[in-house]
């Protein structure tokens, strides 16, 4: 085994400028592509333009102007009664938390659901379970 074998083949100048040519005939097209205008330019104008002198810096002492007028403490509490009634008037008309169910039924269900679920999917489905059921 010798290791000068190699070497005539990637080290040759014939088979370098073969390359060259190659990738000149093969990448032409490509670059000649490239070099089209477009009329339609989808970049940001901040992007291509750039940064603008305007010959002052910015005064960073001047608070920002804000987006909405913030409540005044008499308004938010306000608010937060309205909130409180509307939340009683909720829990008086038994939309509340529900107490928790005896969980002996929960276990039972838990076993059970996914088979009738299934049964009910493939159309095998119990008149019992499902009064819809054809």
């Amino acid at each position: 085994m010798t290791i000068n074998v190699g070497g005539t083949y990637f080290l040759g100048t014939g088979s370098i400028c073969r390359i060259a040519v190659a990738a000149v005939v093969l990448c032409a097209p490509l670059l000649a592509g490239g070099c089209e205008t477009s009329s339609n330019n989808s970049a940001p104008t901040a992007l291509t333009e750039g940064p603008k002198d305007t010959g002052s810096y910015p005064n960073l002492n001047i608070p920002p102007q804000v987006a909405a007028k913030q409540l005044s403490k008499e308004e938010t509490a306000a608010k937060l009664g309205e909130l409180k009634a509307d939340e009683q008037a909720q829990l008086a008309k038994g939309g509340g938390v529900k107490p928790t169910a005896n969980p002996a039924a929960l276990n039972t269900l838990a076993r059970t659901h996914g088979d009738d679920t299934l049964k009910q999917i493939e159309g095998k489905c119990d008149p019992a379970l499902d009064p819809n059921c054809n």
